[in-house]
């Protein structure tokens, strides 16, 4: 990055006519925004701060296509002050610090405004981050960055806190409709002579996830390639031109952890509907089919447990019949595995437990074993009295004795609570029978 900051270069170069579809419809003004009502609406807290000229330290938090740049574009067109901006890739440490000099030199000297916006802010490391946080807090200039990824993991802590949180939604399909249908009055597409169907623009929106980038390039890609005899363009013409819809799924993203979290308190929750609907957008949107299956196995356990422990079995075996099978065939045994499970009996009593056992360990002092049930491998280890007083369960028609196998400071700690559900309500009728065998053997001893 070279030159000054208070070059009079324009922060937007005029649009070619021959720019994609998505740059030329981009909106001008605030009013041309589709969507964004919650944001952009008379009063609300966005519109006021760009009207007025009194923008905030923000970031813009949303999906692709949702308006954050747009509306980066708008503040720079309305503002006072100077818009400069930033890139991940070509701007160095020196070149930020360079520039926030000779922005800080500017309010000091002439009171003059910077607003700085960074797009694809995450991808920003630690330390160019840093770059931009004295600044920020002088009141040097006004940070604005847009990001697809959640801040609170991608920016640092201490700029996020500086700054106005901003969630830009994804568009609802009827508005990415109103985005299309004005593109079809663009004079490029109007030329083409391409009609367009609306059960095809329903196709597009729908297959959008919300992004109107996406949308308006699709549409692009059906006017260059249609021809004017195939009039009109329907669902099944746009298919085929469009072969395969691209999914918003980041394996490394948010949306990832979203979708997977989605899966899991679906079969949690018994829904064998959606568990296959978001079983099948991970695997469609290129997840790795063998991450799904150790999900699984830990759904089976967690959730299901010893009210059907088939489940841990049979998520072992899909296991290895997606190693085995590899996609797209064992997508069915998938499918059949997180159907089992949200139709299992569920007990999470195993995971409750372990972690009550977990958080004793941590937190307790850890006492010794009781001697009794030591190893006693070694004539001294005996001599010292390990293992003595040891009874042998197998030699009990109860199958269990008086002796008491936790330490002395938690005799009688109950970290496994079986529910009345499934086979595990044998298994707790099964304990209770064995507590309850020796407290009767402790009673006559006494």
């Amino acid at each position: 990055m070279t030159g000054s900051l208070f070059d009079d270069a324009a922060f937007e170069p005029a649009t070619p006519a021959d720019a994609p579809l998505p740059e030329r419809l981009r909106p001008q003004s605030l009013d041309d925004i589709v969507g964004l009502a919650e944001l952009l609406g008379p009063g609300r807290f966005l519109r006021n701060a760009i009207e007025n000229d009194r923008i905030p330290s923000m970031i813009f938090w949303g999906p692709p296509g949702s308006g954050k740049t747009t509306l980066a574009r708008i503040i720079a067109r309305t503002t006072r002050a100077r818009f400069v901006t930033f890139s991940a890739t070509s701007s160095s440490i020196k070149d930020i610090k360079t520039l926030m000099e000779e922005a800080r030199r500017a309010r000091q000297t002439r009171n003059a405004k910077t607003i700085v916006f960074i797009d694809e802010i995450h991808r920003f490391n630690k330390a160019q981050q840093d770059a931009f946080l004295s600044y920020v807090e002088a009141g040097d200039i006004t940070l604005i960055g847009a990001t697809t990824e959640n801040p609170s993991f991608e920016v640092n802590s201490a700029l996020l806190s500086r700054s106005k949180v901003v969630v830009i939604p994804p568009l609802e399909r009827e508005e990415v409709i109103v985005i299309l249908q004005r593109a079809l009055a663009d004079t490029a597409v109007k030329k083409s002579g391409i009609e367009v169907t609306e059960d095809a623009m329903q196709f597009m929106a729908a297959t959008s996830a919300g992004d109107a980038r996406q949308a308006l390039n699709s549409l692009q890609l059906v006017v260059e390639t249609a021809r004017p005899e195939e009039n009109p363009i329907d669902v099944e013409k746009v298919k085929q031109i469009l072969q395969r819809r691209s999914l918003m799924y980041d394996k490394s993203g948010e949306e990832h952890y979203n979708i997977i979290s989605a899966l899991h308190k679906s079969m949690r929750n018994g829904d064998a509907d959606a568990a296959v609907y978001w079983l099948v957008r991970m695997l469609e949107g290129g997840e790795d089919p063998l991450y799904i299956a150790r999900r699984l196995v830990r759904a089976a356990s967690e959730d299901v447990g010893n009210a059907d422990p088939q489940a841990l079995v049979l998520a072992n075996a899909v296991k290895e019949t997606v190693h085995f099978l590899g996609m797209p065939e064992a997508g069915v045994a998938l499918t059949q595995l997180v159907t089992y499970i949200a139709a299992a009996p569920k007990s999470n009593a195993a995971y409750v437990g372990y972690g009550e056992a977990v958080r004793e360990v941590r937190q307790g002092d850890n006492p010794p074993v009781p001697p009794h049930i030591r190893n006693a491998p070694t004539r001294l280890m005996k001599d010292l009295g390990y293992g003595h007083g040891y009874q042998y369960a197998h030699e009990f028609q109860e199958q269990t004795t008086a002796m008491e196998c936790l330490p002395e400071s938690l005799a009688g700690h109950r970290f496994y609570e079986p529910k009345d559900v499934g086979y595990e309500q044998q298994i707790r009728e099964r304990l209770e029978q064995m507590r309850a065998a020796r407290e009767k053997m402790r009673g006559k001893k006494k």
